[in-house]
């Protein structure tokens, strides 16, 4: 184990104002202390109403092996976004059984663990004072979160202090209760266009989100904002500054909560370190915008517009991958390049040329499922117990790889063989999910540094770019292997032999032979007259699994015709090898009859010719071969007699 602690942070949609604000802090403090980060999140929100492709995404909290962290943070808000609990019930459930370490939850409590909540006292005490001293409002509403929610409990008996101070005393019906999403907004919005509820001149909103929504719908029904109803926000989202009418937002302390988290877990880890706390300076303010009629804070609004902007034109003078953005993206056809991968290799290959869209970046790695282009077998919920890395690449050019047989197979509960090296300086890993819609093909891990470690909406696409990729040259392979596969056995059929032949001519050298053995069944007609075609196909496949059992790795195995097989090879062999290869394959038939415990006995003849690959002709060995198994028929039918 490396020398350099390992703190986990589960949240969900990285891109996020909200998780870059928890995320700075996290990496502020890993970075003092050296720690490295693993970070497992989805890549969209836990309330997406794309049923299938969220079951991919949130496939990724199965991953960690909690016994690898040091200590473990949870950022409950994204994970419970829209009244969705599952995703934080589950890594509850298995924190309780698998991890004995620290826990520390930011802001809504799940279980029993250790709770770092937000000390956005002063700011929602600025917000109040916002709208009464700024303003001069005094009838004023507050939409918090849910009821019992000791965070929203906590903002609304905030909001009750300031207007008391005031003289002005909050009744029950000034307070109401949502989830923090959207719906809140717009239900409250309703009941007020509606005439249901009494219309206040101002609404001060615990989320942007809520504020979002009872603006817009407010609009809708006739309702202006601020002329009619002054509205504020919280966390100044990217959403509330490019709202229609922009929403007035304060930022919220998340970024400190989350460095503290980190100080809670050092001092268990590392009791006798020193902590050194969060710069809390560098943490919330108030950015004014239209739905509460002050001057906008344009600086804001612009920082926020830019970073949605679909292309920037950048200064050129500038290293080209310092900030790579969606439209460089998506004006660079990765898409269509990946999704025109004529096979599984080729795939790979494209996914290692783009993987620059990622920068800046230490290391990246694909980690599929050993077997991710088999059909038949498919994961909907964890991790089997081997997985590949099929392309790393790192940001120093030469290094890395994307070939077949390069790839590393590990061992799944490591979550990546290189997580725990010794490494100059620390790093975040993030754990995507890498899948098709609801069908796991395994994960990918960026690493970064601190400096530059927060991850964007580039990210997020260029993901499921791959995942598209990977599932359309899964169906083209399947595809391919029909067409040049046996179906009943999984040999080569004579189109798949013809493709191959190439392939193994290729790389046999000039001083190997080329082999082929020819097999053919005995007695195929007489079990199916007497026991049924199903014993004829088992007879079929049985002879084929004898086969293989005997074949080298770079071997052919063909069905040739109904129960005949061909095994072609090439290398520096004798006759007598290739002779002892004809009495394994008898062995192993003797072997499979005796396991199947059938009343008939299933045999096939074989024979075997070579020749030297100056003068070849493939068609000449095999019939050379064929009359070998021919001969050898006829005899093993003479002492049978």
């Amino acid at each position: 184990m490396g020398k350099r602690k390992l703190i986990g942070v589960i949240t969900s949609l990285p891109e996020s104002i909200h998780a870059k604000r928890v995320l700075e802090g996290i990496f502020a403090q890993c970075q003092k202390y050296g720690y490295d980060a693993a970070v497992f999140t989805s890549m969209t929100n836990v309330c997406s109403s794309h049923a299938d492709y969220l079951t991919g995404e949130l496939n990724i909290y199965e991953l960690p092996n909690f016994d690898m962290l040091d200590g473990i943070i949870v950022d409950t808000f994204p994970i419970t976004e829209g009244g969705i609990t599952r995703v934080a019930e589950r890594v509850n459930e298995r924190l309780d059984k698998e991890y004995n370490g620290p826990v520390a939850v930011l802001n809504v409590p799940i279980g029993n663990y250790h709770t770092v909540v937000n000390n956005d006292s002063t700011i929602f005490r600025e917000i109040t004072e916002h709208v009464l001293s700024v303003h001069n409002i005094t009838d004023i509403y507050f939409l918090t979160g849910q009821k019992g929610y000791s965070i929203a409990e906590e903002r609304t008996e905030i909001f009750r202090q300031v207007m008391n101070e005031h003289g002005i005393t909050v009744t029950d019906d000034m307070i109401f209760y949502g989830d923090f999403w959207y719906t809140s907004g717009k239900e409250l919005a309703d009941k007020i266009v509606s005439g249901e509820v009494r219309r206040p001149r101002a609404i001060i909103c615990a989320s942007d989100h809520m504020a979002i929504g009872l603006v817009n719908r407010l609009n809708e029904g006739g309702i202006c904002v601020p002329e009619d109803i002054t509205v504020t926000g919280f966390e100044a989202t990217q959403e509330a500054a490019l709202n229609e009418i922009p929403i007035t937002s304060f930022e919220s302390n998340a970024t400190k909560t989350a460095a503290d988290a980190v100080d809670y877990i050092r001092g268990i880890i590392d009791p006798e370190a020193e902590i050194v706390p969060y710069d809390a300076e560098k943490c919330g303010h108030i950015h004014p915008a239209m739905s509460c009629g002050c001057s906008p804070d344009i600086a804001h609004s612009f920082r926020m517009f830019k970073e949605a902007f679909y292309y920037t034109y950048r200064d050129f003078s500038e290293p080209a991958l310092s900030n790579i953005d969606i439209g460089q993206l998506m004006e660079g056809y990765v898409a269509e390049h990946f999704s025109g991968s004529s096979d599984p290799q080729d795939c790979l290959k494209n996914i290692y040329m783009f993987t620059y869209m990622n920068s800046p970046y230490r290391n990246f790695y694909l980690c599929l499922l050993e077997n991710w282009l088999d059909t038949e077998k498919t994961i909907i919920k964890g991790y089997p117990e081997k997985m590949k890395i099929c392309v790393h690449t790192a940001q120093q050019l030469g290094t890395g790889f994307y070939d077949e047989d390069k790839a590393i197979t590990f061992d799944a509960k490591d979550m990546l063989p290189y997580l725990r090296d010794e490494r100059p300086e620390p790093s975040v890993f993030y754990f995507m999910p890498v899948h098709f819609m609801g069908k796991t093909y395994g994960y990918a891990v960026l690493e970064r540094s601190f400096e530059k470690g927060t991850i964007n909406l580039v990210h997020r696409n260029w993901l499921r770019f791959v995942n598209t990729a990977l599932e359309m040259v899964q169906a083209k392979n399947k595809l391919m292997m029909m067409s040049v596969r046996d179906e009943m056995t999984g040999a080569y059929n004579r189109r798949g032999m013809r493709m191959k032949i190439d392939e193994l001519i290729e790389r046999t050298a000039d001083d190997d032979i080329v082999y082929a053995f020819v097999i053919d069944m005995d007695g195929l007609k007489y079990i199916n007259d007497t026991f049924g075609h199903n014993d004829g196909d088992l007879g079929i496949k049985t002879i084929c699994t004898a086969a293989t059992a005997i074949m080298k790795p770079d071997e052919i195995c063909v069905r040739a015709g109904g129960d005949e097989f061909y095994i072609l090879g090439s290398g520096k062999v004798s006759e007598e090898q290739l002779m002892k290869r004809t009495d394994e394959f008898t062995e192993k038939l003797k072997e499979l009859n005796d396991s199947a415990n059938k009343p008939y006995t299933i045999s096939a003849s074989i024979g075997f010719a070579y020749s030297g690959k100056e003068n070849l002709h493939i068609n000449s060995i095999i019939n050379a071969a064929d009359e070998k198994m021919y001969r050898n028929k006829i005899e093993r039918k003479k002492q049978r007699i």
